[in-house]
């Protein structure tokens, strides 16, 4: 395992209790600004609906505006969750944004539903919802459309992305996920897989679907070999207590999801303030014991060690926190210990 990690990011676009959706939109552009300038590989943006925690209901919005307001970095989705959508109009849509910025879009690709099952609902209807039986064969729909290789027996085999058609790139396809299934259907179809260790609740049995995936990998006329990326939960500070206090916020509202409370990041003021019971301080141990947090040092040492759990090079962070200057900040330390420069 080299030292050195390819650093991305996954913004699932957090609002403050107190905060608009609209902040936290101007301040997922602002903050992928930040990461270009610290030498961040990638930045990709969730979809979450009927969220009020999380502002970002359209990836393929925010990825137009970031790609708009960046000039090298990549940006994708991480990701579209293709059950609610029509895989055509998905390839259409990247293929627009991959000729506005060709060779920087990503598309994540996710089965879940970003949502409760009553906003599932409301994605389709008046139509009903698609069964995620379909999956697999959207996500091949998909690469077929944008890449002109669908199967000439498809029914929609003549329908082409008009601008993809004319395009001499294409929006690098992943497909994410937390279980052994979206491991061996990436691994069946050769395609790249991320994973989602940052939940809290995965990274037990991570590395075991990673190697799940490399051993079931079949090579494509996509991708000739495996390609992993893990993403994980992470605060940096200048010291350790810093790093904590900062993210109580985001461990509190962590706990309160899980209880049906769903809501805004309170203010680290408070969340730090906050004395748990038995029950809820066993539930807070367990999912903070995946999190990455600490000062620099700490930070690259955890996040080495993550990267050789699973055999891979490629991490991207997650960093949710009540004020955008702590998690701008930590983006940096973090940049800075792996000693990113713009242009890696």
């Amino acid at each position: 395992m080299a030292n050195e990690l390819t650093l991305g990011v996954v913004d699932q676009s957090p609002i403050q209790r107190d905060g608009k959706a609209a902040d936290a939109l101007r301040n997922t552009v602002k903050l992928a600004q930040a990461a270009e300038r610290f030498g961040y590989q990638r930045y990709w943006v969730a979809e979450h609906h009927s969220s009020a925690g999380f502002a970002g209901t359209a990836p393929e919005i925010l990825i137009g505006q970031i790609a708009a307001n960046t000039s090298r970095i990549h940006v994708g989705s991480g990701g579209v969750m293709l059950p609610h959508y029509s895989a055509f109009k998905v390839a259409e849509v990247f293929s627009m944004l991959d000729a506005f910025y060709p060779g920087r879009i990503e598309l994540g690709i996710g089965r879940a539903p970003g949502s409760d099952q009553l906003t599932a609902a409301a994605l389709a209807y008046p139509k009903q919802q698609v069964d995620v039986q379909h999956f697999p064969q959207q996500v091949v729909d998909v690469v077929g459309y944008m890449s002109g290789t669908m199967d000439a027996q498809h029914p929609f085999a003549k329908l082409h992305t008009q601008a993809g058609s004319q395009s001499e790139t294409m929006p690098e396809v992943w497909l994410l996920g937390s279980s052994d299934y979206s491991a061996q259907l990436a691994a069946s179809l050769g395609m790249p897989f991320a994973f989602a260790d940052f939940f809290g609740s995965t990274g037990e049995h991570g590395p075991v679907v990673a190697d799940m995936y490399r051993r079931q990998f079949k090579p494509s006329g996509y991708l000739s070999e495996p390609k992993l990326n893990v993403a994980v939960q992470v605060m940096c500070a200048e010291s350790e207590e810093r790093a904590q206090f900062i993210g109580s916020s985001r461990n509190l509202s962590k706990l309160n999801s899980m209880i049906g409370n769903r809501g805004g990041l309170m203010p680290p003021e408070e969340a730090s303030a906050y004395q748990p019971n038995v029950a809820e301080r066993q539930a807070m141990d367990s999912y903070m014991k995946g999190y990455v947090d600490g000062d620099p040092q700490q930070v690259r040492e955890k996040l080495l060690a993550v990267a050789e759990r699973y055999g891979t090079t490629d991490v991207s962070i997650v960093s949710n926190c009540y004020y955008y200057e702590d998690r701008e900040r930590s983006y940096e330390l973090v940049a800075e210990a792996f000693g990113l420069t713009p242009g890696n």
